[in-house]
């Protein structure tokens, strides 16, 4: 599919999105502008310029800066940055010890070819745990090893609950559980919550080692921040992958 007909799907889909995800998302100072690719990817948009660009969008008052968590941690990748150099991928496994053969399971890169106007580009797109508000990986875990953090929102894995049924690997939209023999339970990312924010760190080890500056990582919760300004630039475009799911995912993008 070329841009052209992205653009033809542009609006298409937008009234069928469940009424609680639009409005999370007017909760966060963001407006639907766009359903692409089935519901695959949403388009979303500032509030400050997007007033008359979804239906009805004073269905709901949007108030910048309420997110669920007192340190609403969360990620905007700069799709258009990045360069498939896989270095993100080298400080994950360095960083959180992750076995060979699962480094891809923590972050990874996607590349794809697209065709623009009859020219083809190559294309990566970073991808990760999404970290959603409502995550269906802990909707259907039957023990409650994995659960949302109450302060930042991570989700994260309790490894001594983990029975490794794999159920949430199943649930889990964005392919990004792997079961690991070590811990023998389901392991993912965590925003390197235990490894180097625990340690005052700021920054995500994928974040800190990329060289083109792709990862946007920091709390939404904080105005002054880098992430938090990316996300609401009024002349950015943000979106998301599979809102269809209604996981409300936590990790946005943006052609830098």
């Amino acid at each position: 599919m070329n841009i052209k007909d992205l653009e033809k799907e542009k609006n298409e889909g937008i009234e069928s999105l469940p009424s609680e995800e639009r409005r999370k998302f007017l909760q966060m100072g963001l407006v639907i502008t766009g359903v692409f690719l089935g519901g695959t990817v949403l388009s979303l948009s500032s509030v400050k310029n997007a007033k008359g660009s979804v239906s009805n969008p004073s269905s709901v008052i949007p108030v910048e800066g309420q997110y669920p968590y007192p340190k609403h941690l969360s990620m905007v990748m700069r799709q258009n940055h990045c360069v498939g150099c896989e270095k993100c991928m080298d400080a994950c496994r360095e960083t959180n010890h992750v076995p060979k053969g699962h480094g891809a399971w923590r972050t990874m890169i996607q590349e794809r070819v697209t065709t623009v106007d009859a020219v083809e580009k190559q294309e990566f797109r970073p991808i990760l745990c999404n970290h959603c508000n409502r995550p269906p990986c802990v909707r259907v875990c039957p023990t409650k090893a994995t659960y949302k953090d109450p302060e930042t929102g991570i989700v994260v894995m309790n490894y001594s609950k983990c029975i490794g049924c794999k159920t949430c690997m199943a649930a889990c939209p964005y392919n990004a559980r792997y079961f690991s023999h070590d811990k023998y339970a389901i392991d993912k990312c965590n925003f390197c919550l235990d490894t180097r924010l625990a340690a005052g760190e700021k920054e995500t080890a994928c974040a800190a080692a990329c060289p083109a500056d792709v990862r946007v990582f920091g709390d939404l919760n904080d105005k002054s921040s880098k992430i938090y300004q990316v996300l609401h630039e009024p002349d950015n475009k943000i979106w998301v992958l599979r809102p269809e799911t209604g996981a409300l995912p936590n990790v946005f993008y943006t052609n830098a």
